[in-house]
């Protein structure tokens, strides 16, 4: 049987925002608190910055940001994920905060007008056949000297292969492309941008942190994230 393809379909109609997402919608939890520290400590803007992050979510950089820089602008392909941003928005407004839903492939933005993008846990959503596109369109609408701030499971982490095996802990069906370190910078290069740094990250597990912090650099399986920063020249 063919696998269907995960598309904006399976997110507007399923429960993906919905079920179980407590942790994901609460920035004081501690999932949250990690994924917010971590994305910040690739790439922290300034205060006259304008944002963007793509594959917006939950909207969790821009509630993080949006008091602390120029502008923030949540895109995501799904509409149930932008509306659900927008009625927290209206319920507690933000200046300089918005959400847009559009494609990442081609959000219709202006050129050459973000300072950073910011691809926090998407790039592993994307079928190899659209990765190249939106990081094609992250270069297009960053200013010269702007930001692409990239941040994913790594697939070879013991926490990644049992669940890809469906062993302690569920698969997720709506990571349909992990990406190694190599085939990140491929695709930033290939985009035309400059990796500025890429390394391996921690989990925010309580205890398994310490050990892969400590092993991380000799055994493969304990690196638990990707982290990379590139510039476009």
């Amino acid at each position: 049987m063919t696998q269907e393809r995960i598309g904006r379909e399976f997110y507007d109609r399923s429960d993906y925002f919905i079920g179980g997402t407590e942790h994901l919608q609460d920035l004081a939890s501690p999932f949250q608190r990690y994924r917010v520290e971590k994305v910040l400590q690739i790439y922290e803007p300034s205060p006259d910055q304008r944002v963007l992050d793509l594959g917006c979510g939950w909207g969790t950089f821009c509630w993080a940001l949006g008091h602390r820089v120029a502008e923030m602008v949540g895109v995501d392909f799904s509409q149930k994920s932008v509306d659900l941003c927008q009625r927290k928005l209206d319920e507690r407004p933000i200046k300089g905060v918005s959400f847009l839903c559009a494609d990442a492939r081609d959000t219709g933005l202006e050129a050459g007008s973000f300072d950073l993008v910011i691809a926090a846990d998407l790039v592993e959503h994307l079928y190899p056949e659209d990765s190249q596109a939106v990081v094609a369109e992250a270069f297009r609408i960053l200013k010269k000297g702007g930001r692409l701030s990239l941040w994913t499971p790594h697939r070879g982490h013991i926490l990644e292969i049992l669940k890809a095996r469906n062993i302690l802990i569920q698969r997720d069906v709506s990571h349909v492309d992990y990406k190694s370190m190599e085939r990140l910078k491929e695709l930033v290069h290939e985009a035309g941008f400059v990796v500025e740094k890429a390394y391996y990250a921690e989990s925010h597990v309580e205890g398994l942190r310490s050990v892969e912090r400590m092993l991380q650099g000799w055994i493969p399986i304990l690196r638990r994230r990707i982290a990379l920063l590139a510039t476009k020249p």
